[in-house]
């Protein structure tokens, strides 16, 4: 997928009115502006906050629950207690599954990279029931643990686009959190709420396709990740949007299992096909360990 300059993609979304000086800043205090609401797609302005009765498109996101069951999860975790957790950053844990890569310097070899956990084969063949993973061909996993007692989190970050592919999977284990998407506007202060939102049913909700001053530097949407789900971010949720877990949405032990696709220069067509088919041969064996 060809990107165009970061700059660029936010003024893609975000568009401010001739004239419109920037709006007075509210404080960050990791607090969610909008919340997700999967059954609508809409970004929904929390009450007692300054977006109160707005909502907005927010494509590229598929969250389903229960996507395995509470036996399968516990013996998921019991597996993967039976390797080594290694220390990660902001206190989290973490287990790799696959190949060794140097990202600023766009290098990459196999290494150790066994394959993908024997325990993954079947979380894969579940994927293929829905149409929003068709094709969609995991080389690489990465297992987080997370803890309060830790102050586990991760920082509101773009997964890399040179490597991986379009879709980011995730499949949320132990405990429910809180998925938080970030946009800093820059350098306009405006929101753009379309006409896709129009015909909302939602009560008190404006959906007018005029811009609106945005009292804020950035804008958040959580989106609650119940115990077993599983989340696709694609598209401008992959893109466009930054992710990231807070601390305060950590309340008990949590395991996050992320599946990777390669990008188009690693698929076929691509400039390093031959490399990204080798990749899939080692991962789709399902002999890995983690490395």
């Amino acid at each position: 997928m060809s990107l165009p300059p970061l700059g660029q993609r936010a003024a893609a979304a975000f568009v401010c009115p001739l004239g419109h000086r920037d709006p007075p800043l509210l404080p960050h205090l990791h607090k969610d502006h909008f919340t997700y609401c999967p059954a609508t797609g809409l970004a929904v302005g929390n009450e007692r906050s300054a977006f109160a009765g707005w909502a907005f498109p927010f494509p590229g996101v598929f969250l389903t629950e229960e996507f395995i069951g509470e036996d399968e999860e516990s013996e998921i975790v019991g597996l993967m207690d039976q390797d080594d957790w290694k220390p990660s950053q902001s206190g989290r844990k973490k287990q790799d599954y696959g190949p060794k890569v140097n990202f600023k310097k766009q290098r990459l070899k196999a290494g150790g990279f066994l394959g993908l956990p024997s325990f993954s084969k079947k979380i894969v063949a579940q994927m293929k029931a829905y149409s929003v993973l068709d094709g969609f061909l995991p080389v690489e996993q990465c297992n987080l643990d997370y803890l309060p007692e830790r102050g586990s989190a991760i920082d509101p970050h773009f997964d890399d686009w040179w490597l991986w592919g379009e879709r980011l999977v995730s499949l949320n284990l132990l405990s429910k959190t809180v998925l938080s998407m970030s946009w800093e506007l820059s350098p306009f202060g405006c929101l753009a709420q379309t006409s896709a939102c129009e015909n909302s049913s939602k009560p008190r909700i404006n959906c007018t396709s005029s811009p609106r001053l945005v009292p804020s530097k950035e804008v958040t949407v959580a989106i609650h990740l119940p115990r077993r789900s599983l989340v696709v971010l694609y598209g401008d949720a992959r893109y466009r949007w930054k992710h990231g877990i807070y601390r305060k949405h950590i309340e008990q032990r949590r395991i996050c299992v992320t599946f990777r696709e390669l990008s188009a220069e690693f698929s076929t067509g691509g400039k390093h096909e031959e490399l990204g088919r080798e990749l899939l041969g080692i991962a789709l064996s399902f002999q890995g360990r983690p490395v």
